[in-house]
């Protein structure tokens, strides 16, 4: 909103309400209403650093709801640590997973395979392209994360790898 200088842009389709508009401090202020929605509401950009606020049903006193970020540090700290010298192979894309160039063929690498940072670990295809995807680390493959012909997203952990 800011590159364009817009102020307040409103929408409203099939009794859907939303309008966003910049508020005091230059932070987007979004408002909706409708479809199931019992009073509008309106959300701050960043909750951890401003509140978010809704319209009480009754009277229209805003009510503060807990921050959101105040259960993110819970979660992540339930994670398991990674472990020392380990690293994964990730999709750098979305697109399906396969093993091996085709069916008939072994797969690239299988557990216990060393590999060098150009070694071809797995073929990605996007839109009709395949795409050759290199561990582009050192190491041993201690697993392999995904099932040949499953759709993977980017950032996806791959194969998991011994570095070294």
């Amino acid at each position: 909103m800011r590159r364009s200088e817009l102020t307040e842009f409103a929408v409203e389709e099939e009794g859907f309400k939303l309008k966003i508009r910049r508020g005091a401090n230059g932070l987007p202020v979004v408002t909706s209403s409708g479809r199931g929605s019992a009073s509008p509401f309106a959300i701050v950009a960043d909750p951890a650093v401003l509140p978010i606020v809704a319209s009480a049903a009754v009277g229209g006193t805003p009510a503060p709801f807990p921050p959101a970020a105040a259960s993110a540090p819970a979660a992540s700290t339930a994670a398991p640590a990674e472990e020392a010298g380990v690293a994964y192979i990730k999709s750098p894309m979305v697109g399906t997973f396969y093993r091996s160039p085709s069916p008939e063929s072994k797969p690239f690498v299988e557990a216990g395979a060393k590999v060098a940072e150009n070694t071809v670990v797995c073929i990605i295809e996007a839109m009709k392209i395949m795409n050759e995807i290199q561990a582009e680390t050192k190491g041993t493959i201690i697993e392999t994360l995904v099932e040949s012909g499953q759709a993977v997203e980017y950032g996806q952990k791959l194969f998991k790898i011994k570095q070294g």
